[in-house]
């Protein structure tokens, strides 16, 4: 039995040695694989899925891909016949491949932003439920090189609110799509939990004495608040719903402050507030759907024909039609994962250091741009807002104040986000956690409970 962190930004398994949750290795990735997937062409995806299937599932699944397998072999065919490799890969593996040809190939980052979209077609549903397993198959495979044995039992971690906007459906679609792809791969009982109670009860186990703890774990995808009574008396109870006093939840997370940050602090570079030979400001939508990657619809439309000739367009009505040429090439080169990765870089490393300077030379020779904590304060001005009023809706929905305040992520690790978390309720102990495996060991130690 494992806990299953199947994450915005990374994938963890977890398991209980001893009383003590423990992250596995999953081989080259090391405990945390970037949730990333590469292929030489997105119809081949559900032929590589359907070879690591067992055999009972291979039948199944070729009668209700029978299409889709059809045309991936033809791809196949065609990239042996053009000499290029047809494996998938993952994590690391996958971002290097893509940043190596970003306008060759296929390469997705944070499948789970997309599970809960709204207006999905029945067959754009199938291809994210193959993504994502044969992503859980890849790392189902490695957990088992690492345990020496066959795992079929797992809790998988999820957010209050899947993003999406049709609410519990959007919610209900994500779950549908985790538990099939979960059940095709080899997982013969799959249960959930929410990821901010999963972090709850791995911190849970560091306590002496009953607190109210207000746990706001800052996702890739997601933040979700919960108000949970706590007690070192409460580690072998399964059920917990008496304990939780108020959730709360929205599609902000650690992918929304890396768009941001691309947006404010590198789109300027690419005539983002800029001005038109009118004088009138340039429009700004091109920039933001440049950078939306957790958005199907705007990558869709920013990467369309028409848009690429309204660039065109656009590079003539400028008064610096050279910065434009980078969004052009942005559009022709298909580089928006590259800049938002850069962004993502820029944040981590300004947990650290004063400034930044970001490396755009694959736009164009010598070009860069340098940013600084208050970069990333002042682009993320609407997400800390967001996230503020979350922690204040649980307080508010619970009925008491917190003793202590919880919180996990990667995000967090920013100082720029602990420093707004602690003006939000000043007078509060603030501990920040395990920054990425609170949640796995939380879902492990429920995983013990749920199946032990």
């Amino acid at each position: 039995m494992i806990g299953f962190d199947f994450g915005t930004s990374n994938c963890a398994v977890g398991i209980i040695v001893a009383q003590i949750p423990q992250v596995l290795k999953l081989g080259e990735h090391g405990s945390f694989m970037p949730s990333t997937l590469y292929a030489p062409s997105r119809d081949i995806i559900v032929n590589h899925l359907h070879q690591r299937l067992s055999t009972e599932q291979q039948t199944l699944f070729a009668k209700q891909r029978q299409r889709q397998l059809q045309k991936g072999n033809n791809v196949l065919r065609e990239l042996r016949l053009d000499g290029i490799p047809t494996d998938l890969h993952f994590g690391q593996q996958a971002l290097s491949h893509y940043l190596d040809e970003p306008d060759e190939g296929y390469y997705l980052k944070s499948p789970k932003s997309f599970l809960g979209a709204s207006g999905l077609l029945p067959q754009q549903i199938e291809l994210f439920e193959d993504i994502v397993a044969a992503m859980m198959a890849h790392i189902k495979t490695l957990t088992e090189q690492n345990l020496q044995r066959e795992v079929t039992q797992t809790v998988i971690g999820r957010p209050i609110n899947f993003q999406g906007l049709k609410g519990e459906e959007s919610n209900q679609q994500a779950i549908t799509i985790l538990t099939n792809a979960a059940k095709r791969v080899g997982y013969k009982n799959v249960e959930f939990q929410y990821e901010p109670v999963a972090a709850g009860l791995e911190f849970e186990a560091s306590l002496t004495q009953e607190s109210k703890v207000l746990v706001v774990d800052i996702g890739g995808g997601t933040t979700d608040c919960s108000m949970l009574i706590m007690s070192p008396e409460f580690k072998s109870q399964l059920n917990r719903d008496q304990h939780l006093l108020g959730y709360s939840g929205q599609r902000i997370g650690g992918n929304d402050f890396d768009i941001q940050l691309a947006l404010k602090g590198i789109m300027p570079q690419f005539g983002m507030q800029g001005l038109l030979k009118t004088g009138k400001p340039i429009p700004t939508n091109s920039y933001w759907q440049a950078v939306a990657i957790n958005n199907i619809y705007e990558q869709t439309d920013f990467y369309s024909a028409a848009n690429g000739r309204y660039l065109a367009e656009l590079a003539l009505d400028a008064k610096c039609p050279e910065e434009i040429a980078r969004l052009i090439k942005v559009h022709k080169e298909k580089l928006s994962y590259q800049i938002v990765n850069d962004a993502e870089q820029a944040k981590i490393i300004l947990s650290a250091q004063p400034e930044h300077k970001i490396d755009l030379n694959y736009i164009e020779e010598q070009l860069s741009t340098s940013v600084t904590p208050n970069t990333l304060l002042d682009s993320s001005q609407r997400e800390l807002s967001a996230i503020g009023e979350l922690m204040h809706e649980c307080v508010q929905q619970a009925g008491c104040q917190p003793d202590v305040i919880f919180v996990t992520g990667g995000t967090a690790k920013s100082p720029v986000l602990a420093k707004f978390l602690q003006s939000q309720f000043p007078q509060k102990e603030l501990i920040v956690g395990d920054h990425f495996g609170s949640v796995t060991a939380g879902l492990a130690r429920y995983a013990q409970l749920m199946f032990g």
